[in-house]
């Protein structure tokens, strides 16, 4: 951050989302969308840090701008997100005599005219490896984004992820970005969030407070966590999302805290000690010893539940004639395959070429689950085939081209539990044949 200048708890998840969908009066799009937020394994975030320290302790202890350090961290989180099937692009601008650079990341699918992005600055001062400044945001969103990809998320709205370059000189390639942007693609952003030192070792919880609706989301997660927040002043505007914000688009964020000292009342709420937030700020000893785990922990699925909540925030559901099966179905812990059965009448012809098949299974690991659609004649569509890792339940909708089943007679979802140890039910399973 620049200031120098003036395990998975499903109760958790549903409670975060209960209390967004309350605010906004959407409660059915986004309590399934935040629902369905993946746990973010912490061990997964450490191991990015690792890499990141690693790369610094190869190149003169630092990724700062201008410096062997720095392209190389973008070569290591372009790698990643290459293999994970995201569009990326490096941006390339000049500051302070050196070429500097931004990854920005596109998930393919959602609504183009509307983005949601997460950024992090990735660069860090030249006295040290920046691991909580800020390798720790930069590691939850690039586990945030790789979440998405494992999970073979299809949210409402595009989805993109930035990692800027030089923030550490004042927001330089954040501040690029934003200015190379015509004015109708800044329209389609919908909101930028930005995570910069989230690991302090001594931590807060702070969270930006300025869009409503992104503040309430970080909130209602933390509120579910049992975790008091406070609105964060520190670097209030010294961080990347101000590039965003001046121009206009709706901009959030967490942060954990730098050289502020925690008062007395913080530490009665947080625990910890009276002295800063992070000591080693800016400091040769920002390494991987200068993170707390905890806050890591959290502030990385905090990350991914506002990714969630925030891109299904608008979708509408499919238009059509919907045939519909709400009665539960238990799912055997690694036992034979079970369905849920929909008869559908009056459709003339063959089924569509985009049949909306609405699944909704409450799970404890989806990573064991193989989901398949079956049209009356026995032909199979498969839809999710033991993915998503350790995220819990499958909430989404899926299209299927049907276009060479008859639409009418028995359509049944069919769900196997394939490993030990895990339980659920389909809870719902509808499909929806668009409208003439």
């Amino acid at each position: 951050m620049n200031i120098s200048v003036p395990r998975r708890v499903t109760a958790v998840a549903a409670l975060a989302a209960l209390a967004l969908a309350g605010l906004t009066g959407t409660a059915g799009a986004e309590a399934q969308a935040a629902a369905a937020a993946p746990d973010i394994p912490l061990a997964n975030v450490k191991q990015h840090l690792t890499d990141l320290q690693s790369i610094a302790t190869a190149n003169g202890g630092n990724r700062a701008h201008g410096r062997t350090g720095y392209k190389a961290s973008i070569d290591f989180v372009k790698a990643k997100l290459d293999a994970a099937g995201y569009t990326t692009t490096v941006q390339q601008f000049t500051s302070s005599g050196a070429t500097g650079y931004n990854l920005i990341a596109d998930w393919p699918g959602g609504d183009p005219n509307q983005v949601l992005m997460a950024g992090s600055h990735l660069d860090s001062v030249s006295s040290g490896a920046g691991i909580n400044d800020n390798g720790s945001g930069s590691a939850a969103v690039l586990e945030t984004a790789l979440a998405v990809a494992r999970s073979g998320y299809q949210p409402s709205k595009h989805l993109r992820f930035g990692w800027w370059g030089a923030e550490e000189l004042g927001l330089v390639g954040s501040k690029y970005y934003v200015s190379q942007l015509p004015t109708a693609e800044r329209a389609k952003l919908s909101g930028y969030l930005n995570f910069d030192m989230i690991g302090s070792p001594n931590p807060g919880y702070f969270v930006y407070d300025d869009d409503p609706t992104i503040e309430q989301t970080f909130k209602n997660y933390f509120t579910g966590l049992g975790v008091p927040t406070e609105i964060e002043t520190e670097g209030d505007g010294r961080s990347d999302h101000a590039s965003f914000k001046n121009v206009g688009i709706p901009v959030g964020g967490l942060f954990t805290g730098a050289s502020r000292v925690k008062t007395s009342a913080q530490v009665s709420k947080w625990g910890g000690t009276a002295t800063a937030f992070d000591r080693c700020y800016h400091s040769s000893c920002d390494n991987t010893s200068n993170i707390n785990d905890t806050a890591l922990d959290r502030n990385s699925d905090a990350v991914a539940h506002a990714v969630w909540a925030l891109s299904g925030s608008t979708t509408t559901p499919p238009t059509g004639t919907v045939f519909e099966n709400a009665a539960d179905v238990s799912v055997p812990d690694n036992g034979a395959a079970v369905t849920s059965t929909v008869n559908v009448t009056g459709i003339t012809g063959n089924a569509p070429a985009n049949l909306a098949v609405g699944v909704d299974i409450i799970h404890t690991y989806r990573g064991d689950l193989i989901v398949d659609l079956v049209a009356p004649d026995g032909s199979v569509y498969s839809l999710s085939n033991r993915s998503g890792g350790s995220a819990d339940n499958i909430v989404q909708t899926f299209t299927v081209n049907a276009s060479s089943e008859v639409a009418n007679g028995a359509w049944k979802l069919r769900v196997q539990d394939k490993a030990s140890v895990d339980t659920g039910y389909i809870n719902n399973f509808k499909l929806t044949f668009p409208s003439a």
